[in-house]
């Protein structure tokens, strides 16, 4: 079976860390990874990093997809600039394709609405209700929350966030991924012969 492929959303002051695990892993897997922008422009991440997208965010279709991946930036919470990605955000929940949003990208979810009526995490309680949102009462404490097709975690759980996406796709079974998340997580040096051979299965 051929699987669509997982985009990756990229702005201006993106952070590097938070997604490399889930990309990198969902790609030996045998997902594309592919990167939208808005507008289709070229963008620089918190550590400098220069990244020009396989397409514009615009064009991306939810049907095209396995899985949208919001990583955060501080320019989630200055102004609205962000609003137009957490809008395709929701059109992709709305076709029922997931999201996997991190730091940030949880408050722009927040202000979209998103977050109301499904359990989440994020940096902490009161940073997403600094946003004004009515989700608060499903906040969870947690390193990261599946709630259907939907993941959420905060900035310093970029391994927990990887674990619920790798989860989320099907990308290896369970006993592989407990096996993974051991290994980087809490550097299990048991983990890592459970890993490859759950892997070379």
């Amino acid at each position: 079976m051929t699987r669509k492929p997982v985009h990756l959303a990229l702005y201006d002051t993106w952070a590097d860390w938070e997604t490399g695990h889930a990309t990198a892993h969902l790609a030996l897997a045998g997902f594309e990874v592919r990167t939208a922008t808005p507008g289709g422009r070229p963008v620089t991440s918190t550590g400098g990093l220069h990244a020009g997208p396989d397409l514009a965010l615009e064009k991306l279709r939810p049907e095209d997809s396995s899985l949208l991946i919001l990583p955060g930036a501080t320019a989630w919470d200055e102004g609205g600039g962000l609003a137009p990605v957490a809008r395709t955000a929701r059109a992709f929940l709305d076709a029922g394709v997931p999201v996997a949003a991190i730091c940030g990208a949880t408050a722009g979810l927040a202000r979209e609405g998103l977050l109301d009526d499904r359990a989440h995490t994020s940096a902490a309680a009161p940073y997403l209700a600094a946003t004004g949102y009515a989700g608060a009462g499903r906040y969870v404490e947690a390193d990261a929350v599946t709630d259907g097709p939907l993941v959420t975690a905060g900035p310093t759980e970029p391994v927990a966030f990887a674990r619920e996406v790798l989860r989320l796709l099907g990308a290896y079974d369970d006993k592989a991924v407990d096996a993974w998340y051991r290994l980087f997580h809490h550097s299990d040096p048991a983990a890592y012969a459970e890993w490859t051979e759950a892997v070379s299965r």
